[in-house]
């Protein structure tokens, strides 16, 4: 009899959680196996790996506790991959160097299957002066197209779509198009947003 109470957990399971080898042949043969190699890896770094084991797998077993995905998926894989889910990422420098730092570390983290979040609000608005090269700057959210293309590139370890969090504070002159920005269904799909609101605001409010 299976472990699974619906056909759609197994399939969930065998999609995104289930250890493959790269062809696509199952290691995991069960989730019982799933289980095992959770509880064997999570007990590997305890000063008594055999005295662990067994609770972290009376733990799993049954789905009385569920791990976060990044565990289940990839912990006692032996792949370069993180165990932790969601990642907010440092500040974001107003320059092109930094910008470009910034999203290669997005790329790296997500290619390991973390999720992301950033604060696009360090980045000076469309129009604004750039000095030294006489331009003007392209503004937060051409750049979020760039992170945007990038996720939809990486799209993460495994079969984790790639997913970022893109946050703005209400003071920025370029909010407004923030907040209209996925209004284009073709635009920023790879992104949740959210406005960061001040205490001036909601007092305004």
């Amino acid at each position: 009899m299976s472990a699974f109470q619906t056909p759609i957990a197994e399939q969930i399971w065998d999609m995104k959680y289930r250890f493959k080898s790269a062809d696509g042949t199952a290691i995991d043969h069960t989730v019982e196996d799933s289980w095992r190699r959770i509880a064997t890896a999570l007990a590997a770094v305890e000063t008594d790996p055999a005295q662990w084991e067994p609770a972290f797998y009376a733990a799993l077993e049954g789905f009385k506790f569920l791990p976060a995905g990044r565990i289940t998926a990839g912990a006692g894989t032996g792949r370069t991959v993180t165990l932790f889910n969601c990642f907010v990422m440092g500040t974001i420098p107003d320059t092109m160097s930094g910008i470009f730092d910034a999203l290669k570390e997005a790329a790296l983290t997500m290619q390991q299957g973390g999720g992301i979040g950033y604060d696009f609000s360090t980045i000076r608005p469309r129009g604004a002066e750039v000095k030294g090269v006489a331009a003007d700057a392209s503004g937060p959210l051409s750049f979020m197209d760039v992170w945007d293309a990038m996720c939809r590139t990486i799209m993460s370890a495994g079969s984790r779509r790639g997913a970022m969090m893109a946050t703005m504070r209400c003071d920025h002159p370029d909010i407004e198009a923030f907040i209209e920005a996925k209004k284009d269904p073709a635009r920023l799909r790879m992104f949740n947003l959210s406005v960061l609101v001040t205490d001036a605001f909601m007092t305004a409010v």
